[in-house]
């Protein structure tokens, strides 16, 4: 088998499987791309054999999946052959080199412990972030009875209060630039590190999302002209990705989060998606909403010497 590494994004390659399963856009040639020309740093390193493909960028000597981890909720090779291509390819790595590889999933990590072990490293894999996944029901209704009984209540409580307050809710799906505008715009009402985190910068970045790598803006309305939460997400044949959310703090005593991630919940159940995937964070509510916990391992090593 022959490995090489290079600079290509129109290699074939990209369109191999993930190792992992159910992990949404973002091992795809179009996330990356899209992540790497606003906000990439270092040297691009795909590493390519003929059944493999890993997107990596070498930041001044440490290897790192390409997608920095906070924007990054999955980490994945793709193709069968993977595992051989990392023995390859690490057995010529230059002494001193560090690796530093996050946000795998159980199948994508095995693919570097075993590939760094058969070229002589000696990896170590830690578990460091978790995602919240939800394996959905046939119908919304059988969804809220396999809560418990408190989140139950909980949930239909808060559903009747914003009608109360807001009227019925309703998801209406935007795209477009001007979309993008609304959802930044409304996630800096936040308090704290959530509203600074929406800068210029990380604008771009969800306008190129949006516009070239397939992401949907879902915002919920009450009776009003003007949403009171919104939703930042992918979705794939089976399953819908929340990345991001915001909501109107004025319209806090409606509860327009929950509500609007239970609308959310229901729309994936309406349009045949076996999956609500919560991605990365140990936010309460997600698990009070029926989500489990998806390890996410880090696997690091050392050419020449420990991890």
């Amino acid at each position: 088998m022959t490995t090489s590494t290079h600079e290509d994004w129109a290699t074939p390659a990209f369109d191999l499987d993930p190792v992992a399963p159910s992990v949404g856009p973002f091992p795809h040639r179009v996330m990356l791309r899209t992540w790497w020309e606003i906000c990439g740093s270092g040297e691009l390193v795909l590493l390519e054999a003929p059944d493999a493909l890993i997107a990596m960028c070498n930041d001044s000597g440490t290897i790192r999946m390409l997608g920095e981890s906070d924007l990054f909720d999955y980490h994945a090779p793709l193709g069968d052959d993977s595992p051989n291509a990392v023995a390859q390819w690490a057995a010529d790595l230059p002494a001193g080199t560090q690796l530093e590889l996050d946000s795998l999933p159980g199948l994508a990590a095995d693919v570097f412990m075993n590939g760094l072990a058969a070229a002589g490293l000696a990896p170590v894999a830690e578990v460091h972030e978790s995602a919240a996944v939800l394996d959905l029901p046939d119908d919304y209704e059988a969804y809220v009875a396999g809560l418990s009984k408190k989140q139950r209540h909980e949930t239909r409580r808060k559903a009747r209060r914003f009608t109360e307050i807001l009227g019925p809710p309703r998801l209406e799906r935007v795209g477009g630039a001007d979309a993008v505008v609304q959802f930044a715009a409304m996630h800096r009402l936040a308090d704290g590190r959530k509203g600074k985190f929406m800068d210029s910068a990380m604008e771009e970045l969800f306008a190129a999302l949006e516009a070239d790598a397939g992401a949907v803006i879902d915002f919920l309305y009450g009776d009003g002209e003007e949403p009171v939460a919104a939703a930042f997400g992918f979705e794939d044949a089976t399953a819908y990705y929340l990345y991001n959310s915001a909501y109107d703090t004025g319209a806090s005593a409606a509860s327009p989060g929950i509500v609007l991630v239970a609308e959310l919940i229901r729309q994936a159940l309406e349009t045949g998606h076996r999956r609500f995937d919560f991605l990365k964070g140990d936010e309460v509510y997600k698990y009070r909403l029926g989500a489990s916990a998806r390890p996410l391992w880090r696997v690091r090593a050392q050419v020449g010497g420990a991890a």
